[in-house]
């Protein structure tokens, strides 16, 4: 399998990609208000939909940045291989499955439910960092499929850049029994990070040193 295999393969992801983000959107509703449609009852009503909003924004962030951090994977690689396709359809079928998550949060935040929509909410990035490090691995073990000239010392930081998430998705998911905004925030602070501190960083070392 060769460069237009990996060409073909990111082409399908991006697509994906898109329809996922795309149906995030789903979960912000329009308020109905009846006969009282006065300003002041829409502005109560969409201040209502606050958790609607924050789960969007985080869920977007999210699936963007996996989208950037997936992108700078394909700079360095040459090739495919079976092993390499499911793991990245692993990482896709999480992906695709943000939505839902996204939806529990927006219904059940503020209410007596609201532990275990976050629980499950922060879970799904949990997954989605597991399969985004296993994409990584199959890619990075032995060489195999990464262009020639990355050093060692560049594939051990784009190694360790890529497992930060874990355990602090891990933490956020447990959290989420104690407190659902702290692990809802950890969440929002964890992407706002990956933006910050350079979701490129991977891609532009790579460039640098190919």
């Amino acid at each position: 399998m060769g460069e237009k295999e990996t060409a073909r393969m990111e082409a399908f992801s991006d697509s994906v990609f898109a329809v996922a983000i795309t149906l995030l959107v789903l979960d912000l509703k329009v308020p109905r208000l009846g006969a009282d449609s006065s300003s002041e009852a829409l502005l109560r009503a969409l201040l209502a939909q606050g958790p609607s909003y924050l789960a969007f924004v985080t869920s977007f962030a999210t699936i963007l940045i996996v989208w950037v951090n997936h992108h700078g994977i394909f700079t360095l690689v040459h090739r495919t291989s079976v092993p390499f396709l499911f793991a990245n359809g692993f990482l896709l079928l999480l992906v695709t499955l943000v939505p839902f998550p996204t939806a529990l949060v927006s219904e059940y935040l503020g209410g007596p439910g609201e532990s275990l929509a976050v629980a499950i909410y922060s879970a799904t990035f949990l997954l989605m960092d597991m399969a985004f490090n296993l994409l990584w691995y199959t890619a990075s073990k032995g060489r195999s499929l990464l262009r020639a000239g990355l050093p060692d010392q560049a594939l051990r930081k784009i190694t360790k850049y890529y497992s930060m998430g874990f355990p602090i998705y891990l933490l956020a998911t447990g959290l989420a029994f104690v407190n659902a905004n702290i692990s809802l925030g950890i969440c929002t602070a964890l992407w706002i990070f990956w933006a910050l501190k350079g979701a490129h960083r991977q891609a532009e070392l790579a460039s640098r040193q190919l």
